[in-house]
């Protein structure tokens, strides 16, 4: 059995993902970086391992219940339990031409299988090994985006960002958080929704403003909370944003 705490990050090779992997190694946390397929996840590792960084590359697809098994009886094969788990595989279809009623129901299915039931699968596959732990942390990558309350407050800082696909399957994400918080309560494990910011990634696009190093640090801070720190929260930076 690892004595040392065991962290899995999905859509961990590169953006936001890969520089969590890197921040939790450095805390000498051992990160699996998850990928879905081997040639993602062993260029993610080869990256870190050129910053002297020892991150096993894992392969998992979050749209792939048969990968998701893999890798976890790989973890617990290996391993024997997980202690982190941050869901921060993502995708974004809509297409920021269209209106919210002109948006393909194509893309709205293919958003929430990544964003919402990729990540249930996955949570659902690795929560027994969480358990395993003296305090197992699960992070969900959410986005200020949503946010119901300021997408519905005229002059917030999103109110004319729509991207409903997008933006309702992190509502749902939000939702999901905060009914697993609920049920583990009585248990070691935290579970908290996580806004990266505003990141320079594929995703951020242009506009954003904040660096990948910093975008990551939300994350990090939730997969390494103390007994006393918050759980089925919606955080950046520390601080809790509306639902």
């Amino acid at each position: 059995m690892n004595s040392k705490k065991i962290a899995l990050i999905t859509g961990a090779n590169k953006g936001i993902g890969l520089e969590t992997a890197r921040q939790l190694a450095k805390q000498g946390i051992t990160v699996l970086a998850g990928a879905r397929d081997e040639a993602k996840a062993s260029q993610a590792a080869a990256e870190l391992r050129k910053e002297g960084l020892d991150v096993p590359g894992i392969v998992i697809d979050v749209n792939d219940e048969g990968s998701i098994q893999k890798a976890a009886a790989r973890i617990e094969r290996e391993y024997g339990h997980l202690d982190i788990l941050v869901n921060n595989a993502g995708v974004m279809f809509d297409d920021r031409e269209k209106k919210p009623s002109e948006q393909p129901l194509d893309v709205w299915r293919k958003t929430f299988e990544t964003n919402l039931f990729g990540l249930v699968a996955t949570t659902q596959a690795l929560l027994p090994l969480l358990r395993k732990s003296e305090a197992g942390r699960i992070v969900n990558l959410s986005s200020i985006l949503a946010s119901i309350t300021l997408h519905s407050t005229p002059g917030s800082p999103i109110y004319d960002s729509k991207q409903p696909a997008y933006d309702a399957s992190k509502s749902a994400v939000n939702s999901y958080t905060v009914e697993l918080a609920w049920e583990l309560k009585d248990t070691p494990i935290k579970v908290n929704a996580a806004h990266p910011g505003w990141v320079k990634t594929e995703m951020g696009g242009e506009g954003a403003q904040m660096e990948i190093e910093d975008g990551a640090k939300t994350s990090v801070a939730l997969a390494t909370l103390g007994p006393d720190g918050p759980s089925g929260g919606f955080l950046h930076m520390g601080e809790t944003l509306p639902w």
